[in-house]
């Protein structure tokens, strides 16, 4: 199944998707466009990680890391499908981020590989936009980066784990204006899901709706305002992000 989450009518609402449309819990049916788009869970800590394909590694030119490269990002970071994401006006190279998306769904303290995937409630989309401009260090991502308000579209679909029976052999896509420009699969991630979740564990309670964002691959390419940008992750839904300027942005929150 998938599961969303929308603002509509001045409430939130718990929804689900049916034959492209989207499904009230009372069983309306509503066409896109008719409300807003929220992050399909109500997020909790959200783990980003860096640097976790080691052919977007190659790309940097940095040495792939021994152990998970993990940050955290705020809640303001987070934003829904087909909402905008700015560029801001000093940013000479800002890139997308096509990311599989993990939502936590049973509490968990040092959970073991085995078990790990016991814990997992579905996967989402995201899209962890970085401006190259900001970066200190790749392998310390510094919080202007990675915790701008709107930089991380998450969603549109939350898909129950029990329909994604190997999400370590998904394909990842990125098309800018509708043309290709990242292509990779989770099978390259550095560090699966189960090596995550046991690593993240062993120090920090797990809880539902904690997300951990896996890493992506090569690929990266400027983005300009104006731009659609849709990251794909095959299997689990397709999320779309706008790009506008300081004016546009502005006058809209």
């Amino acid at each position: 199944m998938k599961r969303g989450r929308i603002a509509y009518n001045g409430a939130v609402h718990q929804v689900t998707e049916a034959n492209g449309k989207v499904r009230l819990a009372d069983g309306r049916l509503l066409n896109d466009g008719d409300f807003q788009w929220l992050p399909p869970v109500e997020v909790g800590t959200v783990f980003a990680l860096g640097l976790n394909y080691a052919d977007h590694a190659k790309e940097l030119a940095f040495k792939a890391p021994e152990v998970p490269l993990v940050f955290l990002k705020g809640p303001n970071a987070i934003t829904g499908h087909k909402a905008n994401t700015r560029r801001p006006a000093d940013a000479t190279y800002m890139h997308y981020e096509c990311e599989l998306a993990v939502v936590i769904g049973k509490t968990g303290k040092n959970v073991k590989k085995a078990d790990a995937m016991d814990i997992v409630a579905g996967y989402s989309v995201a899209n962890d936009y970085a401006i190259r401009d900001y970066l200190e260090n790749f392998y310390r991502p510094n919080l202007r980066v990675k915790n701008r308000d709107a930089c991380t579209p998450l969603g549109p679909w939350l898909v129950d784990a029990a329909e994604v029976p190997n999400p370590m052999a998904l394909k990842l896509t990125t098309r800018v204006n509708g043309k290709t420009t990242q292509t990779g699969t989770t099978a390259d991630m550095i560090f699966d899901i189960p090596t995550l979740i046991e690593y993240l564990s062993s120090f920090m309670t797990l809880n539902p709706g904690d997300v951990i964002l896996t890493g992506t691959p090569e690929g990266l390419a400027d983005v300009k305002a104006g731009d659609v940008i849709e990251t794909e992750v095959e299997g689990v839904c397709c999320l779309i992000n706008t790009i506008v300027d300081d004016a546009t942005y502005f006058a809209t929150v």
